[in-house]
């Protein structure tokens, strides 16, 4: 549906970090996204040090928010920070130096990183959530924009791909939700569709005053998961279209993350009194298993109608490559165009060598 292709230019092999800074973002991955941590082992070297970053930095943007004290004004201070990086003047922070150059590397799109913030700022206000449509918009800011970012970063894609992405982002934040429905209430956010609840005979505003798991929650809890679901199936054969030494950790997370809502469903669906967690050698399964599947993914004969809540973010990052001229890397192409494609470049560079050589020959 997005084209045309986006184009980037060619990604460094690796960002030039300083080893202290590099371990202190990856303690803080470790300390945060365990999921993110293993599926980030796959990535090529190329890649995982801006993926370090990047989620450095957006770790410490969500924390900054969640813990920001009575007159604290923290959505100006990102603002404000993110300004100076995207100047190239990162303010003294490990984290801003790191984006910084990710940034500029990689001419990663503000308004993705905006879009998050945005996403932090309804947080912080407090925002609910009547329909799985706002919530889809939701899930689009704070997860959907990390997709689009990490997307970005792996390499030039078309904007189907980075369609998928974002609702890779989206169906992972929708089984976060589902799995931290108890902890969420217990600092005074509700995430459920509010309309979803009420349908279930459940009424939001009691039930936030007693948070209970009931029949009824469940019901709703089930429901978000098979959400989740969809998107995952529809943003699986995005995957396929990524470049081929991203594909395995993308795969991993997926399926990682996929578990979670597996393993929720196993206990019964009670995300209000526990916080289910996929075990470690489960994990390992199912990295060894992404290694495999990975190579049976395959791009959708026809592109899905994207989610409405994605396509701001996937349009803003078209209009982002219009602005600098480059031509796509590798089109998202089926496989015999692919071959056609392949085989007239290979002629057109015989083509100009035996030019090449011509000109050498001429008196």
């Amino acid at each position: 549906m997005f084209q045309p292709d986006r184009p980037l230019p060619s990604a460094p092999a690796e960002l030039n970090f300083d080893s202290t800074d590099l371990q202190a973002c990856v303690a803080m991955m470790q300390g945060g996204s365990k999921t993110f941590f293993a599926a980030s082992r796959l990535l090529p070297p190329r890649v995982r040090t801006a993926a370090i970053a990047l989620y450095a930095f957006c770790r410490v943007a969500d924390d900054l928010v969640d813990e920001a004290a009575a007159g604290d004004a923290p959505l100006a201070v990102l603002c404000s920070r993110l300004d100076a990086i995207y100047a190239g003047t990162p303010q003294d922070h490990v984290e801003d130096h790191a984006l910084s150059l990710v940034v500029q590397q990689y001419t990663l799109p503000r308004h993705l990183l905006d879009a998050l913030i945005e996403g932090f700022a309804w947080d912080a206000a407090g925002r609910s959530y009547e329909s799985i449509e706002d919530l889809h918009a939701y899930g689009a800011r704070v997860a959907g924009s990390v997709g689009a970012m990490m997307s970005w970063i792996m390499g030039p894609q078309s904007m189907d791909t980075l369609a998928r992405a974002c609702e890779l982002g989206v169906a992972m934040q929708l089984t976060n939700i589902a799995r931290d429905v108890g902890h969420d209430a217990s600092i005074g956010r509700l995430y459920l569709p509010r309309r979803w609840l009420v349908e279930a005979g459940v009424q939001p505003e009691a039930w936030m005053a007693q948070p209970t798991f009931t029949p009824a929650i469940a019901q709703v809890v089930a429901r978000l998961l098979d959400e989740a679901d969809r998107l995952y199936k529809q943003a699986h054969s995005g995957i396929a279209a990524l470049p081929p030494d991203c594909r395995a950790a993308i795969c991993a997370a997926s399926m990682i993350y996929a578990e979670i809502g597996h393993q929720l469903r196993r206990e019964g669906l009670d995300s209000v009194n526990k916080r289910t967690v996929v075990s470690t050698t489960r994990k390992l399964m199912l990295l060894a298993s992404a290694w495999t599947q990975v190579h049976w993914i395959r791009v959708a004969d026809h592109s899905p109608v994207p989610l409405a809540a994605i396509v701001g973010l996937v349009k803003g990052c078209q209009e982002a490559t219009q602005q600098t001229g480059n031509k796509a890397y590798f089109p998202n192409r089926a496989m015999p165009q692919r071959v056609a494609w392949m085989l007239n470049l290979f002629e057109r560079r015989e083509n100009e060598r035996l030019d090449r050589n011509a000109l050498r020959q001429t008196p």
